[in-house]
């Protein structure tokens, strides 16, 4: 078993009850619950950094496109035609 440091936290009492209640239905120790919910909280803070450097990376490629100018040649139809019946 891993060591375990001690925190204390301050909940607000919708929290608590809603702590108390998950934790009578399913078992599962209030500390527990809530290593989880930080573990989740963590995880999805991860997730979202990775997504804004995605996000960035294509920015910058859509910028070279658009620096490039536009592809040589022309279309052979109209917008309005694709909505022809």
């Amino acid at each position: 078993m891993a060591t375990k440091i001690r925190k204390q936290i301050y909940l607000e009492p919708a929290q608590e009850t809603m702590l108390k209640r998950i934790a009578g239905a399913t078992g599962v120790p209030e500390a527990e619950i809530i290593r989880q919910a930080i573990d989740r909280h963590i995880q999805r803070v991860q997730v979202s950094r990775r997504d804004r450097r995605a996000w960035a990376a294509e920015r910058d490629y859509l910028a070279q496109l658009v620096a490039a100018g536009p592809v040589a040649g022309a279309r052979a139809w109209r917008r309005e035609d694709l909505y022809e019946g």
